[in-house]
């Protein structure tokens, strides 16, 4: 009797295991098949499985799900030099430095002369004086103050080829408030007159000369963050105004500000920019710039003689930080440099090292050139067949894409654009 209990308990135990081996076979395979009618049978029949086994299936199930997200985080994994995009390799000349280093700073040409304004030297720091570089010798010099009350930084700025106007922008240091003042300098004798204020100030508005009238589009408000869709425009002739008040237009599709606004052929022309800036952090003695999300775009949006806005084809990528990087050349927009999107990782700002052609022709957008770095608020000139460009923020380094040193560099290349 003990040798038939002892078979009986041997074939029981047998029995339990092929049952229970037949179980996890089929949850197994249940489970692959993410819970089919079979599946569905089994759990409605009541049936359980061990402790021991339902264990293990855990067990694996959590081993399967982190190597799933390992790897998942793996594929999402992205270089360092975020969205830098192919471009043709070029032999740069690095040339006399601006006097002084500048970031958010302006520049008008003039003939073989660059009128370079203003700016950044540090975020404590900012410049109320102009410098000027004469391509023909390949010098700077001429240096000249502005007046006490125009802004430091975020300028509109147009010149007629003599008379240049500065429009509105941030006054002082850190993210202090804009102002509303408006000034024209004489380039024949470097001398100032007061202009008819805007309506209201705005932080880096598309600024441009068109059909006899300085018109002023979009920008950020006064808060500094918030974009503006209001287009201003006033009759001007030999620096003067020739109305009394600015006159409302259509408004921009788009606000925001650190755009190119070029106009080509009596086309006016709004290029890239953003939505969004960084703020004075609130109760800050010194306005203490604050990081709030921007929305860098690649929008193109043309004005013509209908006075309607038009929707061009968008740039290569997103770009910002251009509003003095451009120069019309062959009947071409050439933009230098400026800002993308955030680092999807480590959210940062990232820095475009790469030099845009927009072909007015074929209305065709092409990588024409890498820079010597990446570089944002670049201030670019054109002269006997090259491209120069001096002073912005460039990144950490090649594998960094994210802004670091204020520069005082000029550097230029031979251009050659696409057909």
């Amino acid at each position: 009797m003990a040798k038939k209990h002892k078979f009986g308990r041997v074939v029981l135990v047998s029995c339990i295991a092929l049952l229970a081996t037949g179980l996890i076979a089929d949850f197994l395979w249940v489970t692959s098949h993410r819970f089919s009618s079979a599946a569905i049978s089994y759990w409605s029949a009541g049936i359980s499985l061990p402790s021991s086994v339902t264990t293990v299936i855990a067990s694996d199930q959590e081993k399967n799900t982190k190597k799933k997200k390992k790897e998942s985080v793996k594929e999402r994994k992205l270089s360092a030099t975020f969205q830098d995009l192919p471009a043709p390799e070029l032999k740069w000349e690095k040339m006399a430095s601006s006097p002084v280093p500048r970031l958010d700073g302006a520049a008008i040409q003039i003939r073989d002369l660059l009128y370079v304004f203003a700016g950044y030297g540090t975020i404590d720091l900012v410049h109320s004086l102009v410098d000027i570089y004469n391509f023909t010798d390949n010098s700077w010099g001429g240096r000249f103050d502005m007046p006490k009350e125009m802004a430091h930084s975020h300028l509109g700025m147009v010149t007629d080829g003599r008379y240049i106007y500065i429009v509105t922008g941030q006054f002082g240091p850190q993210c202090r408030g804009p102002t509303a003042k408006t000034f024209v300098l004489d380039t024949d004798t470097n001398t100032w007159t007061d202009f008819v204020p805007l309506p209201v100030p705005r932080y880096a508005p598309a600024t441009q000369l068109w059909r006899g009238r300085l018109h002023v589009m979009g920008g950020s408000k006064e808060n500094r963050f918030t974009p503006g869709l209001e287009h201003w425009s006033i009759g001007v002739k030999d620096g003067k105004p020739l109305e009394n008040e600015w006159r409302s237009e259509i408004p921009i599709p788009r606000g925001g500000p650190h755009r190119a606004c070029v106009v080509v052929d009596d086309r006016l022309f709004v290029i890239g920019g953003q939505e969004g800036d960084f703020m004075a952090k609130p109760g800050s003695p010194i306005f203490k710039c604050s990081r709030r999300m921007e929305v860098v775009f690649s929008d193109v949006y043309m004005l013509d003689g209908e006075m309607k806005w038009k929707v061009m084809p968008p740039m290569p990528k997103p770009d910002s930080h251009i509003e003095f990087a451009w120069k019309v050349v062959n009947n071409s927009i050439v933009i230098v440099g400026g800002t993308t999107e955030k680092h999807p990782e480590t959210k940062k700002m990232v820095l475009i090292g790469e030099i845009f052609q927009f072909n007015l022709n074929t209305l065709k957008w092409y990588v024409i050139g890498k820079l010597p770095y990446r570089v944002k608020t670049t201030l670019v000139g054109y002269w006997d067949g090259h491209i120069y460009f001096t002073s912005g923020q460039r990144d950490k380094g090649p594998d960094d894409p994210a802004p670091k040193k204020v520069m005082a560099e000029m550097w230029r290349t031979k251009l050659i654009l696409n057909s």
